[in-house]
C-alpha cells in the first residue's frame, strides 16, 4: 500500500509548473527498462526526418557536471543511434544534435548510465564516462553549424517527458533544480534573508544546496494548509533557506501544546532532554520536521495555530497553520502507515530507560557493604572499590581491587570520607565516596545492577601543579579462576604468565576467568565504548592512554594475576581534573541451560527463511528471518513487507515455529520513508562519509554518507542500498519503539542481532521491551571475528540479555586451540551456548562445546547439514542429559592423551562421549571411566560408536579396546552400563 500510495502522488503532479515553459513533463516508465541504461532518459519525439535534428532537454539536475557522464539514444525499437554530439550541456539544460536514423518517432536519451555488478554486499561500478561516437562522415555535415549560421534553423525532436525507471529513482518533483535565474528572482522579488516555504510531509525537501523549481512560481508562504486524522501523530515540514546571508540559532516555535521541532531538539539515546543549534549556511535550505497531536477526540474544527521561525539574523516570522480534521480515527497514530511520517516521534521515546529488572535475574539486595544480584556479589572496601567479587559460590580476587596515585612524593595515601548510597531500586544500587589528602581529591561514583555489572567513574582533582609518576587500576585475579584470558591484543586463550600491551587497535577491555568464575573489565571515557571498535575507531580514553603512555601489564605471581592498567607520568595543574572511567561484569552472567540449546535448533537459510515441513521433524523449532529476502527485504526497516511478514509469522507459528528477525541499527538501508527527514538532522543520525556507491546514492544522497552493506532483493526491483548510521543517537530511541512495534503487531519471537554497534544499555531496553510484550523472546548473536576483531571481548556486556552465540565467520575451527574454542566461541565461561559458522566449523569437535552448524546456511562452498548428527544427539535423549565437559573435574572420562578431549553427556545407565583431537597425526585412544563419579559400578560396558554418514562409520568396541581417533577430527561413543 505504501509504495502504491507514493506512486499515486507522483503521478498526480507530473505535470508542468503554470508559467514556467522550461519545466518538463516527468513520469514513470510502464515497465523498468534495462538497468544499466541508468535510471533517468529523455522520450523525444522527432516529427519531421531529416539527417540532422535538434533537442533542448531542461533537465534541471543535480550532479555536479553533467558533461561527465555518457549519453546513449536508442530509437523505438532498442536500436542505438551513434551520430549524437552535445552542442552545449550543462546542470540546468542540455542542446543536443542527432540525426534520427530511424525516421520519425520516440527516441529515448539516457543521461546517467552506468556500468556496475550487483555482488552480495556490495556493489561495484561506475557511470560510463563521454565516449564519441558519432561518425566524422556525420560530424562534417554539422561541422560549422552553430546559432549563428543555421543549427537554429534544424527540425526539432520535441521533448514528450523526462522519465524515470522507477517511482523510487524518480527527481520529481523535489529533486527537480531551479535554475540560477530563477532563484535569483526568487531572492530579488522577496527581500528578506530568510524565506520559509512550509511543506506537506508527502513531498519530503531533499536538497540543501538547490531550490526545487515547484517552489517557485508561489514563493516563500506564511500559510500551511494540511489534513490529518483523529488520534494522529501529524508531520509536516518548514524549508528554511538562507537567501543572502549565513543563519546562525534558528529556532522553531509555537504555543501550541505537544508541538516538537525535531531539528532543535529532543530526547537522546540515554533519556536526556537536549538542545541542538541550526545553522543555515548562505544559499541553503535546511528542512525543518515539525510534529503535532492530534487527540482522539478532535472535533471536526480545523486546529489553527502559528509557528515562529526565528534566527539571529533575521527577524521573527510566523507561519499560520491549518490543520483540517477528518472523521477517521487512526488506532495507532498512523505508525502502520510509514509515509505519513508519525512514527518520527519514536526518536523521542524513552521506553525501556528505567531500573526494571529483567529475567532471569532477581532484585538486589544491599546489606552493609555487601551487595547481592542472582549470579554475582560484591564486597565494598572502606574505599567504595570491590574488597571481593563472587561469582556464585567463588571468589574471584586474590586481594581488594585498587586504583592508585603515584606522584613524586611516593604512593599516595587518600582518607576516605563516608559513603553515601544516592540510589537503591530493586535493578539499580549507587553510591558516592570521596578520599583526599592535602594534595589530591577523588570523588568516585559507584552503580551495581541486577546483571552484575559494576560501574565505576573517578574524578582526581590535583590540589596543586604536580608531577605524577602514575594513576593505575589494579584487578588481582586469584590463579584458581585464572585459567583462560582474552583481550588486550591477546585472542582467547590460556592465560599467559606475563603480557604487556599498549593502546593500540580495536581493544578496550578484556576478560580473565574459568568455566565458573570470571571477571570482564572494560576501560571508558572514549567517544564510543560499545563493540566494532575497528569500524568506528575512536581514539582512546584520554585519561587512560595519556598520549600513549599508558597501557596494561599482566604479571603472574604469588598465587594472583596481577592486572594493572597504567596511566603514566604527567603533570598536573593545581584545579585540573581527569576522569577514570571502567567497568567491571562478574561471569557468568547466567546458568547454563543445556537443554535449551538441544531443543531449540534453528533453521538460518538467508535467501530461503521457510524451512520445509519435514525439516520440523529434524528438531526445529526456531527459524531466523534474514534481510534480503521477500519477508524482510530491507536492512534494519523492517517495516515495509509486513503484511508479507505478519503472514509469514502466522504460519509458521500454526506450524509450532517460532520466528525471529534479523534487525539491527549499524546501517539503513535507502528505502525507509523517514530516509530524508532523518538527513535533515545533519550527522545526528547518519555517519559522514565519502558518498559513492550504489548509482541511486549517487544521485539523490549525493555526497556526506558512507557506504554500507547493498544487496538486490529476490521479486524486488528496487535493491537495498544502506548507508551508515552514526552511532548514539535518537535513532535508538526509534529502534526500541520499533521493536515493541514489531512484536505486538507481527508477533515476532525475538531477534537476530548481526555485528552490531551499541552498548549494553540498548540491549536492557530490548530486553525490557520485548518482556513486557512477549515473555520469552529470544535473541541471539552473530560475530564475524574478521570484522569484529574478537567478539567475545568486545560483546560480553551484551550476554546477560541474550540467548545465545553464533560466534561465527572466519573462524578458523581446525586450527583454534581447545582455549580458543571455549573463550571466543562456546559461550560457557559466560553462561551461554552456541552454533558454529565458517566452513561447515569442525563437526567432531563442535559436541565437545555442544554445538553443531545451523541447517541449512551455506558458508564457504558449504552446506551445513547436522541433522545426521542431531539423530544420534536425539537417539540418546541429549536434551534430558547432564553435559560434564573436558574441563570439569567432576568428568568421569578422560583419555589416554591430552591432545584428546573428551566430554561426557550422562544419563541414567548410559553416557553419549564427544572426543575431540587436536593431534596433528591419527592416535589410539583409551578411554578411563571413573564409575566413582558416576555413582555405580556397572556389571557389563558396551562402547559404539553409531554410523553418522560423513562423520563415522559404525563400529563397536570393547572398553578396553584402543580406538582411534582420526587428527584434528573425533569420534561419538555411547556407553551403555
Amino acid at each position: 500500500m505504501t509504495r502504491i500510495y507514493f506512486a499515486y502522488c507522483i503521478l498526480l503532479l507530473f505535470v508542468p509548473v503554470a508559467g514556467f515553459t522550461q519545466v518538463e513533463k516527468y513520469g514513470i516508465a510502464e515497465q523498468p527498462w534495462e538497468e544499466a541504461l541508468g535510471n533517468h532518459r529523455a522520450v523525444l519525439k522527432v516529427k519531421d526526418s531529416a539527417e540532422i535534428v535538434r533537442t533542448i532537454i531542461h533537465w534541471r539536475r543535480r550532479d555536479a557536471d553533467p558533461r561527465l557522464k555518457r549519453m546513449i539514444l536508442l530509437d523505438a525499437s532498442g536500436r542505438q543511434i551513434r551520430n549524437i554530439v552535445p552542442i552545449t550541456m550543462d546542470r540546468e539544460k542540455a542542446e543536443i544534435l542527432f540525426q534520427p536514423q530511424s525516421g520519425e518517432g520516440i527516441y529515448y536519451l539516457y543521461y546517467m548510465p552506468f556500468i556496475g555488478k550487483k555482488n552480495v554486499g556490495w556493489w561495484e561500478g561506475a557511470y560510463l564516462k563521454p565516449e564519441s561516437s558519432a561518425t566524422e562522415e556525420w560530424l562534417a555535415t554539422i561541422s560549422g553549424k552553430n546559432k549563428h549560421d543555421g543549427t537554429n534553423e534544424l527540425p526539432i525532436a520535441a521533448v514528450e517527458k523526462l522519465e524515470s525507471r522507477t517511482a523510487f529513482d524518480s527527481f520529481y518533483p523535489m529533486e527537480v533544480c531551479a535554475t540560477k535565474e530563477e532563484r535569483e528572482k526568487l531572492v530579488t522579488a522577496h527581500a528578506g534573508s530568510m524565506l520559509l516555504f512550509p511543506e506537506d510531509r508527502r513531498f519530503p525537501i531533499r536538497m540543501t544546496t538547490d531550490l526545487p523549481v515547484r517552489w517557485i512560481p508561489n514563493g516563500p508562504s506564511r500559510h500551511f494548509h494540511g489534513t490529518a486524522s483523529r488520534n494522529e501523530y501529524y508531520v509536516f515540514q518548514i524549508g528554511v533557506f538562507a537567501a543572502d546571508t549565513l543563519l546562525t540559532n534558528v529556532k522553531v516555535k509555537s504555543n501550541l501544546p505537544g508541538f516538537t521541532c525535531f531539528n532543535t531538539g529532543g530526547v537522546d539515546a540515554s533519556g536526556r532532554d537536549f538542545t541542538k543549534q541550526v545553522n543555515i549556511p548562505k544559499g541553503s535550505v535546511q528542512a525543518m520536521w515539525i510534529g503535532i497531536d492530534i487527540s482522539e477526540k478532535a472535533t471536526m474544527t480545523p486546529l489553527n495555530f502559528k509557528v515562529f521561525v526565528e534566527s539571529d539574523q533575521a527577524a521573527p516570522q510566523s507561519i499560520d497553520v491549518r490543520i483540517d480534521i477528518d472523521g477517521v480515527v487512526l488506532a495507532d497514530r498512523g505508525d502502520s502507515e510509514p509515509w505519513r511520517h508519525s512514527r518520527l516521534r519514536w526518536l523521542n521515546s524513552r521506553l525501556g530507560i528505567n531500573d526494571d529488572i529483567v529475567e532471569p535475574y532477581t532484585p538486589l539486595q544491599v546489606k552493609g557493604k555487601l551487595i547481592r544480584a542472582k549470579t554475582a556479589q560484591v564486597v565494598l572496601n572502606d574505599a567504595g572499590f570491590p574488597e571481593q567479587l563472587i561469582a556464585g559460590k567463588t571468589k574471584i580476587n586474590a586481594a581488594p581491587i585498587q586504583f592508585e596515585i603515584q606522584s613524586k612524593v611516593g604512593l599516595e595515601v587518600l582518607e576516605a570520607g563516608k559513603r553515601q548510597f544516592v540510589k537503591k531500586t530493586k535493578g539499580t544500587i549507587s553510591w558516592k565516596q570521596d578520599a583526599s589528602n592535602e594534595r589530591f581529591q577523588l570523588t568516585l561514583n559507584g552503580t551495581m545492577e541486577f546483571d552484575g555489572t559494576l560501574q565505576y567513574d573517578i574524578q582526581v582533582k590535583s590540589k596543586q601543579d604536580l608531577e605524577i609518576e602514575d594513576i593505575r587500576l589494579l584487578v588481582p585475579v586469584d590463579t584458581s579462576v585464572s585459567r583462560y584470558f582474552m583481550g588486550m591484543g591477546l585472542p582467547g586463550g590460556a592465560c599467559p604468565q606475563i603480557h604487556d600491551w599498549k593502546w593500540k587497535g580495536a581493544q578496550d577491555a578484556f576478560w580473565i576467568g574459568d568455566v565458573d568464575a570470571g571477571l570482564h573489565v572494560e576501560l571508558q571515557g572514549a567517544t564510543y565504548n560499545g563493540p566494532l571498535l575497528n569500524l568506528y575507531k575512536p581514539a582512546p580514553p584520554p585519561s587512560w592512554f595519556n598520549e600513549n603512555k599508558g597501557g596494561f601489564r599482566l604479571q603472574t605471581k604469588n598465587g594472583r594475576v596481577l592486572n594493572t592498567i597504567y596511566s603514566g607520568q604527567r603533570l598536573m595543574k593545581a584545579g585540573e581534573e581527569l576522569p577514570f572511567k571502567f567497568k567491571l561484569l562478574v561471569t557468568p552472567v547466567k546458568n547454563l541451560n543445556t537443554k535449551d540449546q538441544f531443543v531449540n535448533r534453528y533453521y538460518h537459510n538467508g535467501n530461503i527463511p521457510a524451512p520445509k515441513l519435514s525439516d520440523l521433524e529434524n528438531g526445529i523449532k526456531i527459524t531466523n528471518v534474514h534481510h534480503a529476502n521477500p519477508i524482510n527485504p530491507y536492512i534494519n526497516y523492517p517495516f515495509i513487507a509486513v503484511d508479507s511478514m505478519r503472514n509469514f509469522v502466522n504460519y509458521w507459528h500454526a506450524k509450532g515455529l517460532k520466528v525471529k528477525i534479523y534487525y539491527t541499527i549499524r546501517e539503513l538501508t535507502n528505502q525507509l520513508p523517514e530516509l530524508w527527514a532523518l538527513r535533515s538532522l545533519g550527522s545526528e543520525i547518519f555517519g559522514d562519509g565519502n558518498g559513492g556507491g550504489f548509482p541511486w546514492l549517487q544521485e539523490h544522497l549525493m555526497s556526506n554518507y558512507n557506504v554500507q552493506w547493498f544487496n538486490k532483493i529476490n521479486g524486488y526491483e528496487e535493491c537495498d542500498a544502506s548507508i551508515l548510521t552514526s552511532g548514539e543517537s535518537r535513532w535508538y530511541n526509534y529502534y526500541i519503539e520499533g521493536l515493541r512495534w514489531l512484536v505486538q503487531n507481527l508477533d515476532i519471537d525475538g531477534l537476530y542481532l548481526d555485528d552490531v554497534s551499541f552498548d549494553r544499555t540498548m540491549l536492557k531496553r530490548m530486553r525490557k521491551v520485548m518482556d513486557q510484550v512477549k515473555p520469552g523472546c529470544l535473541i541471539d548473536l552473530h560475530s564475524n571475528t574478521g570484522f569484529s576483531k574478537g567478539p567475545a571481548t568486545q560483546y560480553t556486556e551484551y550476554f546477560p540479555y541474550i540467548n545465545k552465540l553464533w560466534f561465527g565467520e572466519s573462524f578458523q575451527y581446525d586450527k583454534m586451540p581447545p582455549e580458543n574454542w571455549m573463550v571466543e566461541v562456546s559461550g560457557i565461561p559466560f553462561g551461554l551456548m552456541g552454533d558454529m559458522l565458517h566452513g561447515g566449523g569442525n563437526p567432531w569437535k563442535g559436541p565437545l562445546y555442544g554445538m553443531t552448524v545451523r541447517y541449512p546456511w551455506g558458508t564457504e562452498g558449504v552446506t551445513c547439514d547436522p541433522r545426521d548428527i542431531w539423530k544420534v544427539w536425539d537417539n540418546f535423549g541429549i536434551q534430558d542429559a547432564r553435559m560434564i565437559g573436558y574441563w570439569d573435574p567432576a568428568n568421569p572420562v578422560r583419555t589416554n592423551n591430552k591432545q584428546l578431549l573428551a566430554t561426557a553427556y550422562q544419563r541414567k545407565n548410559k553416557l553419549l562421549v564427544s572426543v575431540g583431537s587436536w593431534a596433528e597425526n591419527d592416535l589410539p585412544m583409551e578411554l578411563t571411566i571413573d564409575w566413582r563419579k558416576i555413582g555405580r559400578i556397572p556389571a557389563s560396558v558396551s562402547i559404539i560408536q553409531p554410523d553418522i554418514p560423513k562423520f563415522q562409520e559404525a563400529k563397536k568396541f570393547k572398553p578396553e579396546e584402543p580406538i582411534n581417533i582420526p587428527a584434528g577430527k573425533g569420534v561419538l561413543l555411547e556407553i551403555n552400563y
